[in-house]
């Protein structure tokens, strides 16, 4: 059974009709008519003037009806010069949060066709009059390197960059108005790259960097192939009718004979043109296309450079050309050269290159016609439909390229997809041990997706009239934690301490008041812990003060001078060696600690040299004695001391020169002990062997005795 395809290629210049017979996968053109437009209502493939255009409509399918039969469906194109491709990036902070999950990334996807169809829109803010036509991702990165997959990755920051293409809605709306007024409905709609790429450039060779120019009347549209997708699409508003007017111009004709001649020069090598004075003249072809040969040139130049921009300033492999315009003579060449192309690397594509597609003998073969025939065959193949759904009860049409999903419908509802995550929680900061420390939020909830009543994701495919809902995730709150989730562990050691362990841990404090590990961390609350490091700390940490008195300076007043003495001192030990309150000390290091010693006073004085006292050796009975009189009067508080008191730390002691008188004989009775004899008569002194008296003075060394007149001698 034969099925008839009817279709139009709605052009700047003209309107093309054509009616395909399919056969068990194979087409057959069995009619085509062409109509100019009587009026400029066309403008870079959008329809400005709907009545005008749904006249040239109605016109074509009228002639067609009277060939064919009834059409009621028809397939038509959007204007591939009325498509915009942006790239946009979105970035997301991940810090802290579970893994990347797959609607994560989508989420990210779609933030940045949204920041793409924003930029499309410019400062109009009416992004949401084009419909994304699809998008494909360029990279990922994490942490600012490329990346393959975001799925399970863990950092601080992700990031996608997309290049989407968009179409404008009222290119569409003003196609279906033309169609409606000439009594016809869209049964499919595709777009006029995708048309021809579609019939000239198979999937298998999309792999191949190759740009594809449909050179029309007006415009000059570019769509490249690469790494088995189409990259980009292009427009210029160059195209025939501007070598056809530098006909025109060139040789004075009308517009419809320049377009004749334009044609001729193709196919002959000379051309015989009557200008419009009436005059006959026979032009070889190397001299026409020299005289329009600027013309050529801002063809070729216009669309080398814009092929070059989309394809990321360098040249691709092969450039098809197809349409009226490009019949331009030598452009081929001209464009090879501009891109740094071998020439054989630019050709004309016709209609010889569809090999699924046989022609009626009365059509002529163009590359004109590859364009319609594209647009019948990929509409029905790949059509572009349009959908009704509902988001949040609100209806929304939807122009569906590929396969609809919950994504594509909260891009056309307008609702912003950066919004729709709840936002973290406010951060905390802190000062911890005297650097700034900042606790984040906690993370916000996932948005609610709900397709007809059921939990959706946002690549779910979605039909017509399906009823989509989606409620804002829930913002993330403050953190809260306590001191023990911020440190963790506070640091301890062991240390040993005459003998005995103890276990010291950090001193904890929050705004300099004492904490514990479980209270709840504040915002800028000021929080130290810090472990005593010093024996002295250390002492401290573990109430242990009264060791510090063991180990305190002796320190004394004489007369109002300060005097410290290291001998009287306290001694510490760390593993044997000597050491002082502020050293160091280390995970199980062994401290003891020696008590200084009580001095007396007569040490006291002989440490700091006071002369305190007069001695005088003598020998009393053949045995030296050291006589000895205080020659300096000591005080402590007041109270006099004597030579062998206990002296402390801290005392204040006044000293007080004394009236020293020599010594005498006398003086020996409180030194030397002797036994007076019961029956003794008397006694006799002597000093050097010679009778003394009890005042004699003595001189150091003197040889004292007492003689007593009994029996009994002295002892």
């Amino acid at each position: 059974m034969n099925n008839k395809l009817f279709a139009l290629d709605i052009g700047t210049r003209s309107v093309v009709g054509i009616i395909l017979e399919e056969s068990d996968g194979h087409y057959k053109a069995i009619d085509i008519i062409v109509r100019e437009h009587k009026e400029r209502s066309m403008l870079d493939g959008q329809i400005h003037d709907v009545l005008s255009v749904s006249e040239i409509i109605t016109e074509i399918k009228e002639a067609l009806e009277a060939l064919h039969g009834t059409l009621k469906k028809v397939c038509v194109a959007a204007a591939g010069r009325a498509l915009k491709t942006e790239q946009s990036k979105a970035v997301a902070d991940i810090s802290g949060k579970p893994m990347f999950s797959k609607q994560d990334i989508l989420h990210l996807e779609l933030s940045a066709v949204q920041q793409a169809q924003a930029a499309v829109a410019g400062e109009k803010n009416n992004e949401h009059h084009y419909y994304c036509v699809g998008y494909s991702v360029l990279y990922y990165q994490l942490d600012g390197e490329e990346i393959g997959s975001l799925i399970d990755q863990r950092g601080n920051e992700a990031s996608v960059e997309i290049i989407a293409t968009f179409l404008p809605k009222v290119v569409v709306e003003s196609l279906l108005s033309a169609l409606d007024r000439a009594g016809l409905e869209m049964d499919a709609l595709t777009l006029e790259p995708i048309a021809a790429i579609n019939v000239l450039i198979p999937a298998s060779m999309r792999r191949l960097n190759v740009a594809l120019v449909d050179i029309g009347a007006g415009t000059s549209d570019i769509a490249l192939t690469d790494s088995g997708t189409v990259i980009a699409y292009g427009m210029v508003p160059v195209a025939g009718d501007e070598i056809t007017e530098a006909v025109s111009e060139e040789f004075l004709l009308d517009f419809p004979l320049a377009e004749k001649a334009k044609r001729d020069l193709l196919e002959n090598e000379s051309i015989s043109i009557t200008d419009i004075l009436g005059f006959e003249t026979t032009i070889s072809k190397d001299e026409a296309v020299e005289r329009i040969a600027p013309a050529i040139d801002r063809l070729a130049e216009t669309i080398g450079e814009e092929i070059l921009r989309l394809n990321g300033n360098k040249s691709p492999k092969a450039v098809m050309l197809v349409g009226g315009g490009s019949l331009t003579p030598d452009l081929p060449r001209r464009l090879a050269t501009k891109l740094n192309l071998p020439e054989n690397r630019v050709a004309i594509r016709g209609l010889d290159a569809i090999n699924s597609v046989s022609f009626a003998d009365h059509i002529t073969k163009g590359p004109e016609l590859v364009t319609p025939i594209g647009i019948a065959i990929a509409a029905k193949q790949s059509p572009v439909q349009y959908h009704t759904v509902y988001v949040n009860d609100q209806p929304v049409r939807l122009f569906e390229v590929n396969k609809l999903t919950v994504g594509d419908c909260l891009l056309a509802a307008g609702i912003k997809m950066n919004k729709l995550y709840g936002r973290p929680g406010l951060a905390m900061i802190v000062s911890l041990n005297g650097k700034n420390v900042t606790i984040p939020g906690k993370h916000g909830q996932q948005p609610v997706l709900l397709k007809n009543g059921l939990p959706c994701t946002f690549d779910d495919q979605v039909d017509g009239g399906d009823k989509l809902t989606v409620q804002k995730g829930e913002d993330g709150v403050r953190p809260e934690l306590t001191l023990g989730d911020l440190i963790g562990e506070l640091p301890s050691k062991t240390v040993i301490i005459d003998g005995k362990r103890y276990e010291v841990s950090a001193k904890l404090t929050c705004n300099s008041l004492p904490a514990s590990m479980s209270q709840p961390v504040a915002d800028r609350g000021e929080i130290v812990f810090v472990m005593p490091d010093t024996i002295e700390g250390i002492l401290k940490e573990l109430k242990l003060a009264e060791l510090l008195n063991v180990t305190r300076p002796f320190f004394i007043k004489v007369d109002g001078i300060e005097h410290k003495i290291i001998e009287f001192s306290g001694k510490i030990y760390v593993n044997g060696l000597a050491a002082n309150l502020q050293n160091k000390i280390d995970h199980l290091d062994d401290i003891r600690f020696e008590k200084g010693t009580e001095p007396t006073l007569r040490r006291l004085v002989e440490m700091l040299g006071i002369p305190g006292t007069d001695c005088m050796p003598i020998f009393f009975n053949g045995q030296q004695i050291q006589l000895e009189q205080e020659i300096m009067e000591f005080t402590r508080g007041g109270i006099k001391l004597g030579m062998d008191e206990r002296i402390h730390s801290g005392d204040h002691i006044s000293t007080k020169q004394k009236d020293v008188q020599p010594f005498i004989f006398q003086d020996l009775f409180n030194f030397a002990q002797f036994e007076i004899p019961m029956d003794s008569r008397g006694f006799t002194l002597l000093k050097n062997g010679e009778k003394a008296a009890f005042d004699d003075r003595l001189a150091p060394g003197d040889e004292l005795n007492i003689t007593f007149e009994s029996p009994v001698g002295l002892k």
